[in-house]
């Protein structure tokens, strides 16, 4: 890897912080605006409601999974990752999307 921003993961960053990728797809980074001790309270939340959508799959509780889903939802909401963006210059969200189909398809070919 060139001298790219390495999130967390290892996962390369966007030059805008606002994407990580993982098998050439961007994701959504949490909003940056969030503290430190609230970013953390939501991931705390995430991983608790990603243990509840497995744990409902291990019995196949289709009602318990569907609400876990739900919280996950919310907390990637509250943590910026979906929904409105975080960001307000107006530059449309490419969350999912193969980083080589958007505008940073040169930043991406550049990673070794």
């Amino acid at each position: 890897m060139t001298d790219a921003q390495v999130g967390r993961g290892g996962h390369p960053v966007t030059p805008d912080g606002r994407y990580f990728v993982v098998r050439g797809r961007l994701w959504r980074m949490a909003d940056p605006a969030l503290s430190d001790e609230r970013r953390a309270a939501h991931v705390v939340e995430l991983m608790e409601a990603r243990r509840g959508v497995a744990s409902a799959r291990r019995i196949g509780d289709a009602a318990a999974e569907a609400a876990a889903r739900a919280a996950v939802d919310r907390t990637k909401h509250a943590l910026g990752e979906r929904g409105p963006v975080w960001w307000r210059d107006g530059a449309p969200d490419y969350n999912r999307r193969l980083a080589r189909n958007t505008p940073y398809a040169a930043w991406f070919a550049g990673l070794s």
